[in-house]
Parts: structure tokens; sequence; C-alpha cells
């Protein structure tokens, strides 16, 4: 049963240590693990009671501002797409271009500490919500991997988050799917509310919303990504309003200040109760499904990047953390001050070769591309990177922020919420992209970047392939 004071039992140890550290934030973080998401939960449960179908066609409207078909489906349909198109006043959509700057130029460090955050959420009773479903260690549970990376790469380009924007979107269909697992654990039978709180309950949220905000900022600076103050504001701000759009309580998102938001975490960790068998399963999980992830299919290369990523990711969430999730003992002294180094060094490299240090930093946003699909499908890498040559004869330099063509295919899942249909616009396969400088970024007014040039097919040696709707974004000068 729930203790007298209304904390879930789960929460009671924890919350008991948390508030000798900071009672205030500790009092509210536990307050929240009671509460769900009303708007969203409705509209699940709405859903719930239509054919499959038919619930596909009402996200979709509500998604493409569909008036005709919103005013067809039911209230809470309504209902929910006014409460996310509402958008908060303290969103500045230009406020978020130095943070999308700062991350395409460290694309190459925010790999592992996007990937160690989420460790970090799955040692939370997170991952007893989703373990619960029966569907994380399954292909289902690699899907959901591959999401949460599209995602982050969706939020982190240029207008991406405003209304027809495809952060935007995934972001609201994240919320549902979230909503959707609350529903699925709740008719299991198998999560005691006086004893766990709301399942991916708004504390949740705002755990994992601070982990890929000020937490991932942290993770990445002892990499060796050296952020100035205005792009780490600018990244929290990306986070926050994400946060925002996937249900994290307000009262939460700190507005935003890393600092506050750290400490979130912090207080969040104490509350939580000790990582358990099951935190342990999804987190090993995590890592053994990288090679999979990855596309690499000989098994000393497999072993290899799972032994490196159990090491780094033991460095990083410290051996305490590492011991509670099972990971195998390794030794990791020196280790993040070898990859520090090895970061600078680029930055040398950059300096004498930009030419080679550019193509090195998009094959490690390519392999971000590749790990975001759904599916069998992925982004080809790029195999030739054109310069266009000033009329003197001299290549000019290549802008360190790609613009990018995305092309990916329009998945619908079992669960009907993590994709647009498909629809005749987007039905063209991806091919080898050749990446060119684009002519109006010669305007130093302009936008500026790289742009896709002459496409060429897939062939045998180079199956990669997805179909999908292909847009260009490029970074402000």
């Amino acid at each position: 049963m729930r203790s007298e004071m209304g904390v879930p039992l789960a929460y009671q140890a924890g919350y008991e240590r948390a508030r000798a550290l900071n009672p205030q934030l500790a009092t509210k973080y536990v307050e929240h693990t009671v509460i769900d998401d009303p708007v969203a939960d409705a509209l699940i449960e709405a859903l719930a009671a239509l054919r499959q179908k038919d619930a596909h066609r009402f996200i979709h409207a509500g998604m493409e501002q569909d008036a005709k078909t919103l005013a067809a489906g039911p209230r809470e349909l309504r209902d929910f797409f006014a409460q996310v198109e509402a958008t908060p006043a303290w969103f500045d959509p230009k406020a978020v271009y130095p943070g999308c700057r700062a991350f395409h130029d460290y694309s190459d460090l925010f790999i592992p500490a996007f990937f160690v955050v989420t460790l970090q959420n799955a040692a939370s009773l997170i991952s007893k919500a989703f373990y619960t479903t029966g569907r994380v260690l399954t292909e289902h549970g690699l899907r959901r991997i591959r999401q949460n990376t599209r995602h982050f790469i969706e939020i982190m380009l240029p207008g991406a988050l405003e209304r027809q924007g495809d952060g935007w979107k995934l972001s609201v269909r994240i919320r549902l799917v979230h909503a959707r697992v609350r529903r699925l654990v709740r008719v299991s039978g198998d999560w005691d509310e006086s004893v766990y709180g709301a399942p991916l309950s708004g504390a949740h949220m705002a755990l994992a919303s601070a982990n890929f905000s000020a937490t991932m900022l942290h993770q990445a600076a002892r990499l060796g990504a050296r952020l100035d103050a205005e792009a780490r504001a600018s990244f929290m701000q990306i986070w926050r309003y994400a946060s925002w759009l996937l249900g994290t309580p307000d009262a939460l998102l700190l507005e935003g200040d890393e600092a506050e938001t750290h400490e979130l975490y912090r207080i969040a960790r104490v509350c939580e109760p000790p990582p358990n068998d099951e935190a342990a399963a999804i987190a090993n999980a995590l890592v053994t499904a990288l090679p999979q992830i990855a596309g690499i299919a000989e098994p000393a290369a497999q072993q290899a990047m799972v032994a490196h990523t159990y090491r780094v990711s033991r460095a990083l969430l410290g051996h305490e953390l590492a011991d509670q999730l099972q990971f195998p003992r390794q030794q990791t002294a020196g280790l993040l001050a070898w990859m520090r180094w090895k970061r600078r060094l680029l930055i040398v490299i950059s300096r004498l070769a930009p030419h080679m240090a550019e193509k090195w930093r998009g094959s490690n946003f390519v392999f971000l591309l590749d790990a975001s699909m759904i599916g069998d499908s992925s982004y080809s890498c790029p195999t030739i990177w054109r310069r266009k040559r000033r009329a003197h004869g001299k290549p000019s330099c290549l802008h360190r922020s790609p613009c990018l063509h995305l092309e990916y295919r329009s998945v619908r899942t079992d669960d009907g919420l993590e994709h647009p249909e498909p629809t005749p616009a987007n039905t063209q396969p991806l091919r080898v992209h050749q990446l060119r400088r684009h002519p109006f970024a010669q305007s130093p007014s302009a936008h500026r970047g790289l742009d896709v040039g002459p496409l060429q097919p897939a062939t045998a040696s180079n199956p990669s392939h997805a179909t999908g709707t292909v847009r260009r974004v490029a970074l402000p000068a």
C-alpha cells in the first residue's frame, strides 16, 4: 500500500535520503511519481475503442492539421492537439541554432554521450515499465532504440521543432507511444501504483529530460566537447521544448537552466530505487544490440565493439552504477583522457587538412543516421565529398555544419504511432549521396552547408536503402 505521506513505497527510502540533500526538489520529484499524462492517456483510451485503421487515420490527420478529419474524430483527439499546438511563450525557434551547430560540430562525442544517458535512464523505474510490456528484449526493442536515436537527430536540425517540422511530429508521436505503454502496463496487472507510482510518470519524463539535456552536455564535455555558454544554453532550450512536447510537466523543466536541471538528475537518482535485474537486463541488451544497430556482422568486430562500449560506459557511469547494472568489470583509468586527446588531435587535423576532418565528422553523423533507421532501412553513406572551386582555382572550405537531404521510409508498426502513413510523395528509393557545396552558401547572409548532388542507385556492393520524404536542412550563417 501507499505510505501515509502519499509517497509510493518504492520511493520511500530514497526520498528520505534526497530530502536531506534538497528537500524542495526531492518533494517536487516524488509528487510527480504519481502523475501521468491525462490528455495523452485520454486520447489513447479513446483510440483503443476504434479500428486500428481509423486510429492511424486520426493521428495522421492531427499531425497534418486535417481539420475535416479531426472534426470527425473523438473529442480527445482535438483536445490533445489543441494542447500540443499551444506553443509556450518561452520558446524561441531562433534560439536553437547555436545548439544545433554544437551538436553537428561534436556529433562524434554526442554519439557515446547519448548512449550513456540512455543507460542512465534505464537505471530507474523507467526500465520496469518498458520491461513489463515484454517487448524491450525483442526486435520491437531495437526499433525503440532507433526511434530514440532518430528523435535526437531530428530535434537537432534547424526548423525541426516548428509545427510542421519532423522533430515536432516525432516528439508528439513518442508522447503517444508512452501513453500507449502506460495503458499496456496498467491492463497487464503486473504494476502496483501504490508501490511504483504511475508507469512512465511525470517524474520519469523529467528524469529523462534532465539526462538528455544537462547530463548529456556533461558527458560530452568529459569526452572532449567544448561548447561555449551560448551553445550550452541553446542545447538546453532545444530539449526543454522537446521535453514539453513529450509531456514533461513544466514545473520540472526548471526553465531549461543547466545547473538546476543537473541537480534535478542528482536528486532523482537518489529518489529512484536501486537498479534491479530488470534494469540490468535492459541496459545489457542495449549494449549488446549496438553491433546490430550499427550493421556490424563480423563476430570479432561485434565482440570488440561491445567490449569497448562496456568500457566507455563504465568510465562515464562510474563503477558503482556500472556494477549495479551488472556490467563486466574493466579497467577505465586513462580512457577518458585518451579520448579527449584524440578529439584535440582532430581539431589540429581540421586546421591542417580540413577536407579530411570534414569527411571524418560526416561519417560519424551518418552513423547516427544509420542507427536511427527503423526495421531494415538505413541511410547510405556519402561516397563523394566535392569542394566547389572559386574562380581563382582554390577550393572553398566546406562549412562544418552539414546541410543534408534526409530520406527515410515511413513505417507503420504494430502500435501505429511511430511514423506517418506512407504517401505517394515519399516512395523514392534512397541512393548513394554525393555532397557538394550549396551555391547560395557563397552569400554571407545566406544559409551555409552541404547539399545533395547527383544521386546514384543502390548497388549490390552498397545495398543500404530506404524510402521516404526528401528534405534539405541548413544551419544559418
